[in-house]
């Protein structure tokens, strides 16, 4: 059955922000824990400690400090969406949310989306608007563990580490 989700999550950004990753809107998991990737099979966080050759972060906090540490902004390119479950497939009457304050303030220099559908709303509504390098990332969920495992995912991923690594 379907429901109607609003995005409750803020984004995670400021001023140092080098790249911006968004999802889709956030899962059942995510929405109870507040925050993105919550879900324990979820392989986000993994894949990005294990990129940068960080501690696993456990709490909100360490994921933000992480995130924020790292040049990260994170956010989902739905505002509101009527949903089943976690299923993207399913979404339905889609609003999008205002990406202008992180561009206004992060100096970007890509856009990143996880999984088909946030980079399909995200080609549909911003690719025309953002002049930035934009790379769709397969999804981390655990539904996507059969197509990408986790040595997959962390070569699809590694293409994050130029623009983070640049000065």
């Amino acid at each position: 059955m379907k429901h109607l989700v609003e995005h409750t999550i803020p984004p995670v950004y400021n001023k140092n922000s080098k790249i911006l990753i968004l999802g889709s809107i956030p899962s059942p998991k995510s929405r109870e824990q507040a925050f993105y990737y919550a879900h324990p099979q979820n392989r986000f966080w993994p894949v990005l400690s294990a990129l940068l050759g960080s501690e696993l972060p456990k709490t909100n906090r360490e994921k933000t400090d992480f995130l924020l540490h790292n040049g990260i902004a994170l956010w989902d390119v739905l505002k509101s969406c009527s949903i089943e479950g976690a299923d993207d497939s399913s979404i339905s009457e889609p609003a999008l949310n205002d990406l202008t304050p992180i561009l206004q303030t992060a100096k970007l220099r890509a856009v990143f989306t996880t999984g088909g559908k946030a980079a399909s709303f995200y080609r549909s509504a911003w690719l025309p608007k953002i002049s930035l390098p934009f790379l769709p990332l397969p999804s981390t969920s655990p539904a996507n563990r059969g197509r990408y495992p986790m040595e997959r995912l962390l070569e699809e991923y590694r293409v994050i580490l130029p623009f983070l690594r640049e000065s």
